[in-house]
């Protein structure tokens, strides 16, 4: 969602905060703008559009050391220059950046007129200004203290004060924000990404913790200033990792990585000797193991996808039962919590605030939850019990590809290891090992057919509707195959079992919509083919995902071949040129592929 930056120290601010926003730029935003501290005023620059319009209008003269930054996605009030961040108070002296939603915003927006306060936009982050420069206090830390206890809702701020120069004062709960630490300089982002080429070493806020930054350093404490310790980390990731390279998206780049990327997240973890898996950061011995009845997998998005992949592994192979949710639905409906249930909390960003709400209600009911996250020091990966990282690297297109692999990968090593400790045999252990070591040459070999699917993606993307269709394994497959479609290319794509077809979806079956099966080589084969049959005799154009030997009906527009693995790993294979499709099919079409429209990289609010 929104992304925000500040910076103090001994360099020109502006350009440091520009270069952050631009860095932010993947999490989707309709504005900027950047609000610096110079000798005697404070100067704020914002716009409606994009970072570089920004910069290209920056006045020449827009000195300072010290300041903010934001990149917002409009939520109170549509994009415009008055609705940018960074919004200042009513004496011009104290600017404010703002992520997440104040839910009492339209009350104080009417007190504070009703005192005569006149306010210049749309937006519920103006309120905090005014009532900072409101506030009774000696320090500025005091008066955002004080305004603060009038606010109900989720937030991240930063906040500078022409009469404080020497620092930014900052607040979280419910939105991420980070610390970064360098030599005579400090930073301030909701994102590493912000701040990575600058410095590694990084400081990462609790909910309910506040912090002053100086150019000589930090302190943390909390909101009734009580002093709190924190451990600085290094950022395990590089700035090279969030540049394009020669691709010219960053999702085709990160298509790319996944051989690269699956290898990082087996490696270490493979134990061929004993034919498991270890995955030490679950923090759960065998005897804790043996006694999970159910699993429970939590995710949004993408990551709830690749949560249904990993409870039908989970179940099949370790014979547990397991399924998955939409962590934005869970919290909503009084869900009863099990003591022998293992929750677990799926999440790219590990910031995303409906799957972390949801990980704080089952850790206050006594829920033991872990998480497969991407993002170490993330929000989810600090409060849950135990975990498995995906190591996929940095992603940055809004449509998740590599990150999705590796949760896949991370399920089925999950499964693996509960399997072993109960009843998977060493020979089924080591079958499905050898399978893991497959994937990244397998991955690489379909990433290697990008321009066939290119050309058949450019055939799907003439089509304004596209049915995805598969069964047991192949169906969450054809969810995210859909998903991904959908969010980059705004054609209308619907993911139904190959089994309910005959329960509805037929209907719209024609030459105009064209569906894409996907048809693993398994038990399920015969009748698989079946429902083929059923497509094609209503002249429905036929794509098929399918393995080497499958004898497909004739007249398919298009078949599409991937490598064998087990057949419980074969869902990861079939994904990975729906990704493909997704993407050409979007070129086709002339879109902003990483920046689809109305979404954002990190959904940090409801």
């Amino acid at each position: 969602m929104c992304g925000i930056v500040g910076y103090v120290g001994t360099k020109p601010a502006a350009p440091i905060l520009v270069d952050g926003l631009a860095r932010l730029e993947y999490r989707g935003y309709d504005s900027a703008g950047i609000a610096v501290v110079g000798s005697s005023e404070l100067r704020v620059h914002k716009d409606a559009g994009r970072v570089r319009e920004l910069e290209a209008s920056l006045p020449k003269r827009f000195g300072g050391k010290l300041g903010i930054g934001h990149t917002r996605w409009a939520t109170h009030g549509g994009p415009s220059k008055d609705n940018a961040h960074p919004h200042a108070s009513g004496n011009e002296r104290i600017a404010v950046v703002h992520n997440g939603i104040f839910d009492n915003a339209g009350v104080l927006r009417a007190q504070l007129e009703e005192a005569g306060v006149k306010l210049r936009s749309e937006t519920d982050t103006e309120v905090l200004a005014h009532l900072i420069e409101q506030a009774e206090g000696d320090t500025l830390e005091e008066k955002v203290m004080a305004a603060l206890r009038r606010i109900e809702g989720t937030y991240g701020i930063a906040v500078v004060d022409l009469d404080f120069p020497d620092r930014i004062v900052v607040a979280r709960n419910g939105s991420p924000l980070i610390l970064g630490v360098g030599d005579g300089e400090m930073h301030v982002a909701s994102d590493a990404a912000a701040l990575i080429r600058y410095t590694r070493q990084v400081v990462y806020l609790d909910d309910g913790e506040m912090a002053t930054v100086r150019a000589d350093g930090y302190r943390t404490f909390t909101q009734d200033a009580r002093a709190t310790t924190k451990t600085e980390k290094t950022v395990e990731w590089t700035a090279d990792e969030y540049e394009r390279g020669a691709h010219e998206h960053f999702m085709v780049k990160e298509i790319h990585e996944q051989p690269e990327a699956v290898q990082r997240a087996t490696r270490g973890r493979l134990d061929e000797r004993f034919h498991t898996v270890h995955l030490g950061g679950l923090n759960m011995d065998a005897r804790e193991a043996r006694e999970i009845k159910r699993v429970k997998i939590l995710g949004c998005g993408s990551a709830y996808y690749a949560g249904q992949l990993g409870a039908q592994f989970i179940e099949e192979v370790a014979r547990i039962p397991a399924d998955a949710e939409p962590a934005s639905e869970f919290r909503y409906r009084n869900p009863v919590v099990e003591r022998d249930t293992l929750y677990v909390a799926v999440s790219q960003s590990g910031e995303t605030l409906d799957t972390l709400v949801a990980v704080q209600e089952l850790k206050r009911k006594g829920g033991r939850v872990i998480g497969l996250v991407n993002a170490v020091g993330s929000s989810i990966a600090r409060e849950v019990d135990g975990g498995v990282y995906l190591h996929a690297g940095p992603e940055v297109s809004v449509a998740s590809t590599k990150a999705l692999t590796n949760m896949a990968v991370a399920f089925a090593m999950l499964g693996i290891h509960l399997g072993r400790i109960r009843d998977v045999s060493p020979a089924d252990g080591r079958r499905l090992i050898e399978g893991l070591k497959k994937l990244p040459a397998q991955i690489q070999e379909i990433v290697d057919t990008e321009q066939e699917l290119a050309e058949i993606a450019g055939r799907l993307a003439k089509h304004e509707s596209i049915f995805f269709v598969g069964r047991t394994r192949g169906y969450p497959v054809a969810r995210e195959g859909a998903q991904k479609l959908k969010e980059i290319s705004y054609r209308h794509a619907e993911a139904y079992q190959t089994s309910e077809l005959k329960h509805g979806p037929l209907a719209l079956i024609s030459p105009d919509v064209p569906t894409v099966a996907i048809v693993p080589q398994d038990e399920l084969l015969d009748r698989n083919i079946g429902a083929l049959h059923e497509i094609a005799a209503r002249s429905g154009p036929l794509y098929v995902v399918t393995h080497e030997s499958v004898d497909v009906p004739a007249g398919a527009a298009a078949v599409i071949r991937v490598p064998k693995n087990e057949p419980e790993l074969d869902p990861i294979l079939l994904t990975i040129p729906l990704q493909l499709l997704a993407y050409h099919a979007s070129v086709a079409l002339g879109h902003d592929v990483d920046k689809p429209r109305n979404l954002a990289k990190s959904v940090t609010v409801e």
